[in-house]
């Protein structure tokens, strides 16, 4: 636009010198001369100008990719243990002695690696201590390798089943090996050759697993445990299945147990909780009985240093009363908490049984819990 003004310019200027005299020659020689360096300059300038502006365009990214840095893979390793030895007196039957035991001492891994959003690989192991005689590194608890995804969680290995994870660990509250009382003595806590699927829905978590053992009966599931569980604002409640295949000695199928458990569970206040557990079992065989087992536990903390907590139980085998082992008992515990992974315990147990001699124990207990989480 200003060359083009400049080139206006000069035709009126051109007209104003040709009516000069001649003494105003060399003036006009030099207005020319003015002229071509204005148009001199200001072709630099817009040369320079488009330079410029194309070596902004060449700086931009060719895409938005190019701002994104890329997508760390997660992982990550715990390693965990927990001591647990116990030192009481106890009165067992015919028999009473004073003696070390161990409440369940063990220790173990997990690893987890998010290959890709939503995707996780899982591996848990974890192995019994075993306090209570030579401190050996025991027998496995849980081994097993899991893949949660976007539609939920598959797992294959030694695992929990579905009755402990939903039922029975609500319940499962004390210092001692036996704890739940009346749950322990014929429901699992871990199964071999397990494959389980797990998911989460809102507060509603659905699990299900099926043992297969071809080595052990027959090369179908040799026990199967289903459930659904609901938790929210401190309230959990769950209702669980299982059937199990029962073999003697010779692998001979001799009938099935069935169960069907519920459970409920509160958070009273941050210092209140309780629990109820209920199991009805039926013993399919060629002389059926029914069973039952009942779990009671009760906690509060009324000091942040010092909990109380108080169990009942009641097992019931639904053999006559020559062959029965039911019996019903009490559990009142003491605990001192000097830190988040300290705990000492001053335990009372006592078991009335219908059939056999009544048993009970007094022990101390101490348990420390260690854990360490390494990201990569």
């Amino acid at each position: 636009m200003k060359r083009f003004n400049l080139l206006l310019c000069a035709p009126l200027l051109f007209a104003h010198v040709a009516h000069a005299n001649n003494s105003q020659t060399n003036e006009i020689e030099l207005i020319k001369q003015q002229l071509l360096e204005l148009q001199k300059r200001l072709t630099d300038l817009e040369a320079k100008a488009s330079q410029q502006g194309a070596t902004k365009k060449n700086d931009m990214p060719e895409s938005p990719e190019v701002l994104q840095p890329k997508k760390r893979e997660d992982g990550s390793i715990k390693l965990y243990a927990t001591l647990r030895p116990t030192y009481g007196y106890i009165e067992d039957q015919n028999d009473d002695f004073w003696d070390i035991q161990d409440a369940l001492s063990h220790a173990g891994f997990k690893s987890t690696y998010q290959f890709k959003p939503g995707w996780q690989a899982i591996a848990h192991g974890e192995w019994s201590i075993d306090l209570g005689n030579n401190g050996d590194f025991g027998k496995a608890r849980q081994v097993y390798v899991a893949l949660d995804s976007p539609i939920g969680q598959f797992g294959l290995g030694k695992q929990r089943p579905v009755q402990y994870t939903l039922i029975a660990e609500y319940v499962d509250i004390f210092n001692h090996r036996s704890s739940p009382f009346a749950y322990d003595v014929e429901s699992p806590f871990f199964v071999n050759n397990l494959v389980t699927y797990e998911n989460q829905i809102s507060d509603f978590k659905f699990m299900v697993g099926g043992q297969f053992d071809g080595d052990s009966g027959d090369d179908f599931a040799d026990f199967i445990n289903t459930g659904l569980g609901y938790s929210r604002d401190g309230l959990h409640l769950a209702l669980t299945y299982s059937r199990q295949n029962d073999y003697n000695q010779q692998q001979l199928k001799i009938g099935k147990t069935e169960v069907v458990a519920g459970m409920a569970a509160l958070d009273i206040s941050d210092n209140l909780y309780a629990a109820i557990a209920y199991q009805d079992v039926d013993y399919q065989r060629v002389n059926s009985r029914s069973g039952a087992t009942l779990d009671v536990s009760l906690a509060y903390r009324f000091h942040p240093l010092y909990r109380a907590k108080l169990g009942f139980f009641d097992f019931d085998d639904g053999n006559s009363k020559l062959e029965t082992k039911s019996h019903q008992g009490a559990n009142l515990t003491f605990e001192w908490l000097p830190s988040d992974n300290l705990r000492f315990h001053l335990e009372y147990l006592t078991k009335d049984f219908d059939a056999l001699n009544d048993t009970q124990s007094i022990s101390v207990g101490f348990r420390y819990d260690y854990s360490q989480q390494w990201a990569h």
